[in-house]
């Protein structure tokens, strides 16, 4: 299930930077999030492969989307520039940022290196 964060919902379950300068992821599995806004074409195409992405991995990764256009503090925090922009956040160590929207496989490629978890059996 794909979940749409605010603010406050990004701080309880992400990261609350408010509180504190050094990272700190607060989940308990490895998650992306989506930077995105409803006018943007890439965006667009990225959901159905974020659907297919969310079902896969259900309980092994948690995947968020954040409406630029709605939560511009968070795109300012994490200083989004352009749209969609992908972070990919391990459970341990940095987040890692991609941008444009990217093929299936490399949401695969990107949870086996970064996340270390293996693409489920088909």
């Amino acid at each position: 299930m794909i979940e749409h964060l605010d603010t406050e919902s990004f701080k309880e379950k992400v990261f609350n930077y408010e509180e504190s300068k050094e990272w700190s992821y607060k989940g308990d599995k490895p998650c992306v999030i989506d930077f995105y806004a409803d006018w943007c074409a890439p965006c667009k195409t990225l959901v159905p492969t974020l659907e297919e992405l969310a079902e896969e991995y259900d309980g092994k990764v948690n995947i968020y989307k954040i409406d630029t256009e709605k939560e511009r503090e968070l795109s300012e925090v994490f200083g989004i520039q352009s749209i969609p922009t992908l972070l990919f956040v391990p459970v341990e160590g940095m987040p890692q940022m991609a941008r444009g929207a990217l093929p299936k496989d490399a949401f695969v490629k990107a949870f086996e290196e970064v996340f270390k978890i293996d693409a489920p059996a088909n």
